[in-house]
């Protein structure tokens, strides 16, 4: 994945997307991001596992991520591919949980009410502008600090702390 930007065609959903809507509970047993992945967003939309492709984005409105502080949301959306979610806001606990695995997240509420489904856009993560190609419009997110754009770089906590050990 592109540490810098992303590009790609948006999927829009609405307000309070919890995560058992992200991954339906009945699939926590396994831990496959694969397999997550196969079953991401299927309950809220059937087409999700097999229209999404890599570098597709993710617009929702508010307290995306809400619900219980399974990791499984967070891995199955980056296992099917999608480079960045935009939303108006998180909840707390699903933002940590996607910064910890590496998934790029941004809060600006004019793309998340510019963005249509289908709509062909544009992250730079260094700046946090988000283009919206098919619209022509542009939006200004709080781009990451170092220490998360780093994170995220390395593959969230764990891979960055596991390379900041092996660079001392």
């Amino acid at each position: 994945m592109n540490t810098d930007c992303a590009h790609g065609f948006a999927r829009k959903y609405g307000d309070h997307v919890d995560t058992d809507v992200i991954i339906p509970a009945r699939y926590l047993a396994t831990q496959d991001p694969k397999e997550l992945a196969a079953h991401c967003m299927e309950d809220i939309d059937k087409t999700f596992a097999a229209n999404v492709r890599p570098g597709d984005l993710i617009a929702a409105g508010w307290n995306f991520g809400c619900g219980s502080s399974r990791e499984h949301a967070p891995i199955a959306i980056k296992a099917s591919g999608v480079s960045c979610v935009i939303a108006k806001t998180f909840a707390r606990i699903f933002y940590r949980n996607a910064i910890n695995i590496g998934l790029p997240i941004l809060e600006c509420s004019a793309a998340s009410d510019g963005i249509a489904d289908g709509d062909e856009v544009a992250v730079d993560f260094s700046t946090g502008v988000i283009s919206n190609l098919t619209k022509g419009e542009i939006y200004q997110a709080e781009p990451f600090p170092p220490f998360i754009k780093d994170m995220i770089a390395n593959g969230g906590l764990m891979a960055s702390l596991k390379a900041k050990e092996a660079a001392q």
